[in-house]
This record gives C-alpha cells, structure tokens and sequence, in this order.
C-alpha cells in the first residue's frame, strides 16, 4: 500500500470520526431536550399526585370557588381556568386578525424601502419586556378604559387581553409573513390569469395556499397567551373570580403559580402542591390545544416543488 493510499484511507478516518461525533453532539442537544421535557412533566405528576390524593380531581376540575389559602378552603379551579381562557381568547381576537393582516400587506403590498422599515419595528414589539407591557396595561391601558367604561376596575382582563395581545402580534405577522411569501409565484399569476382580482387571489390562492403556516403562528401565538404570567399578573390582578365580564379583576392560572411561589406558603403542604396541579393542568390543557392544532396543520398542510 502506498503512502497516497495511506493518506486517503487516513482522511476518509478522520471525516468519519468527525462525523460521528458532530451526530453525537446533536444526539446530545436533542436529547438534553427530551430530557428536561420528560423531568418537567414527572415532577408535575408526582406533586399532583399527593394534591390529588387530599382533594378530589372532580371537586378540583369543576368547582367554582379557588380559595386554597384561606379557611374554609376550597379547590375549584374553575375561577383560574375561565381566567386563563379569557385573557388567551381576548388577545387572539386583537393579534391573530391584525396579524394576518398586517402580514398579507408586508408580503403582498408593501414596497422593499417599507418593509424594511416595518418588520424591524415589529420585532422591536417582541423584545419588550413582559413586565413593561403589564405596567404599560396599568398605567395607561386601564385608565383609559376606566374612561369610556367607568365601571371598569383598576385590574382587569380587557386590559390584560389588549397587552397580550400586542405582545403575540409580531409573532403572528412574521410567521405569517414567512408562511405567505413562502407560497410559489406561479399560484398568484395564475389566479391573475384567470381574471381574479387582487382580492380574490389573495383570499382565495395565497391564504389557502400558506394556511398550514399560518395556523402554526396561531398555534404558537396562542401557546405564548397560555403561559404569560408577568403581564396579566399586573393588569388583570390576582381576584379568582369566575365571570365572563372583562372588566372585572381576575386570576390566571400563572398569575397564581406566582403567587404562591413567593415563599410565603410551606412547602409540601396542599397549599403548596396546588401549584403543581394547576400547572399539571395548564400543561395538559396546551398540550391538548397544540394536538388540535396539529390536526388541523396536517389536514390543510400544502406541499409544493
């Protein structure tokens, strides 16, 4: 064997050696992912389990009153869950229609010299810190709710919606932005082609064509709503009260993992493991939504060439 020979079978060694271990460290990174995933959700169950075995998951998941701190106390989770569910609703109809929409003029609309401008401020939206937006909901949102709806309280969930809902939208529109450009310029000419107008290539071709996109912005929009915490814990105000009236003061089920976190409760009694029921619920919960989610992804997914 001559030493050319030598030297390739050496080198052909080495790229393979290093490629092993650039699949290891990758092996590596994703497993440190799975791993972390796996501990979060075992640390959940193991707590809930002791909650659960002093209250009942029934009296739990659909009692009306939240009041673990206070004698008598009382479980129902309700009060927490509708709270939660008001804030993710209320931002997702402030960010997910002006998203879109903000994202068909980006892709569709706007000039380069625009853009260029526009997407950056954007961006600068989500950079903001959460606890900003909460005293920025505080500060200025409420009292001017307080004017045209004087009835409206100090904390409320319409001022907690508005905030969130302008934290989530620059997520909406890049994502869409991505998804809408993403889809072949042929489609659009060919619905002009067809005598379409630019309304009805965009809402009819472009939409449908990026829908896949789109929902994975929404799902991740929504999933951000889910988990806020800073936010809605300034502005919406830790009343865990149950009602369907936005301008009254509510608690998330964040909101409330704060509080309790603080350090005020022991730790290992029931009042302390409501913390690991309810964010067992709260993973549950997203984990089902982004299921749904899913679904409905691979339904209307689109592939192109």
């Amino acid at each position: 064997m001559g030493m050319t020979e030598r030297s390739i079978i050496a080198g052909s060694k080495r790229v393979y050696l290093k490629e092993k271990a650039i699949a290891g460290f990758l092996l590596l990174c994703a497993m440190v992912s799975v791993v972390t995933t796996a501990g979060i959700v075992i640390v959940l169950l193991y707590e809930s389990v002791g909650f659960f075995k002093e209250v009942s998951i029934i009296k739990f998941l659909f009692g009306t009153r939240w009041e673990p701190l206070l004698e008598p106390r009382s479980f129902g989770v309700l009060p927490l869950l509708s709270g939660t569910l008001m804030i993710v609703v209320g931002s997702a109809l402030i960010a997910l229609p002006i998203g879109v929409l903000t994202a068909v003029y980006l892709s569709q609309y706007a000039e380069d010299r625009t853009r260029t401008i526009l997407k950056p401020v954007l961006e600068i939206l989500a950079g903001i810190p959460t606890v900003v937006y909460g005293y920025f909901a505080l500060t200025f949102i409420s009292p001017l709710l307080r004017q045209v709806f004087p009835s409206t309280h100090v904390f409320n969930a319409l001022s907690a919606s508005i905030v969130v809902g302008i934290m989530i939208l620059p997520m909406v529109a890049s994502l869409c932005d991505d998804a809408i450009r993403a889809v072949p310029n042929t489609l659009k000419q060919g619905g002009y082609a067809l005598g379409a107008t630019p309304f009805e290539v965009i809402t009819q071709v472009i939409i449908p064509g990026a829908f896949s996109g789109i929902m994975a912005s929404f799902i991740l929009a929504v999933s951000r709503a889910f988990g806020e915490t800073m936010a809605v814990t300034l502005a919406a105000g830790a009343t865990p009260n149950l009602t369907i009236n936005p301008l009254e003061s509510i608690q998330t089920m964040t909101a409330y993992i704060v509080q309790v976190s603080l350090g005020d409760t022991p730790a290992g009694g029931t009042e302390y493991q409501t913390i690991f029921a309810v964010g067992a619920l709260l993973f549950f919960v997203t984990l089902l939504m982004n299921i749904i989610a899913n679904r409905v992804m691979h339904h209307f997914r689109e592939v192109y060439e």
